[in-house]
């Protein structure tokens, strides 16, 4: 008896650590989910070369000093995003950068890539505009607070953001010990207190992915004074710009 069980407990443990390698080595395929092309057509597309890849801008061209830059979700096809932004911001020229890997850009996606490449977006577009704001849209919003603590940001909003990609996981995988596992940990809660744009988060009243505290908690890591909360009530972590108040929300970045 005292064999079977050294034996199914030597199984399980194996079993158990096999499940713990093959998270890490296959950590990558479930946090980006690239869409394969983009559905939607853009007023101009251009190519931003960086190291170790060519990635698609999808534009909407405005002359004069103010621009946005939208880093999207992580199965986003950003351009689907682009009428919306494009009523929210008369007034700014557009950029939206598809990740490595998404939508004809090349190169496979990383913290680290990602981040590189939003910064050598926002200074491609600084020395084009002087007020440059950037939206983050849930992955996204990992990056752009990255964007924002290492650059001059306008105005920065986050679309139902989380503190740590790392304590998202933990939640949903709680018998494996992803804090020790995970890569790509996009801390926002890490980079917050480095941010002096206004900043607001704009989360879901109803999010079934990202808790309500995770976006609190990510609030109190501000320093006082530059950002603030406001929750859009009905809406879920994929339907939140369906809500009519979403477009008033983002027009805020304009100072309205």
């Amino acid at each position: 008896m005292q064999k079977t069980i050294a034996v199914i407990l030597l199984l399980a443990m194996g079993a158990y650590a096999a499940a713990c390698l093959a998270l890490f080595f296959l950590q990558r395929s479930l946090i980006y989910f690239p869409p394969a092309s983009a559905a939607f057509p853009a007023p101009q597309t251009t190519l931003l070369a960086v190291p170790g890849a060519s990635l698609v801008v999808s534009e909407r061209p405005l002359a004069g000093r103010r621009a946005l830059v939208y880093l999207g979700g992580n199965a986003e096809d950003v351009t689907a995003s682009l009428p919306l932004l494009a009523r929210a911001y008369p007034d700014r020229a557009l950029y939206l950068l598809h990740y490595r890997g998404y939508a004809g850009s090349t190169g496979k996606p990383s913290e680290q890539a990602l981040v590189a490449d939003a910064l050598a977006l926002f200074d491609r577009v600084a020395r084009a505009h002087q007020d440059v704001a950037v939206v983050g849209r849930s992955l996204g919003t990992g990056v752009a607070v990255q964007v924002a603590a290492q650059r001059k940001v306008d105005r920065l909003v986050l679309v139902t953001p989380f503190d740590s990609l790392a304590g998202l996981a933990a939640r949903q995988f709680p018998v494996f010990p992803v804090r020790l596992l995970l890569r790509d940990r996009y801390d926002s809660a890490a980079y917050a207190p480095r941010v002096r744009a206004p900043t607001l988060l704009l989360a879901a009243g109803a999010d079934e992915i990202i808790p309500a505290g995770s976006a609190e908690a990510l609030l109190a890591r501000f320093p006082e004074g530059v950002a603030s909360l406001r929750i859009i009530a009905g809406t879920g972590h994929n339907t939140i710009s369906d809500s009519p108040d979403y477009l008033a929300a983002l027009a805020w970045a304009n100072g309205e």
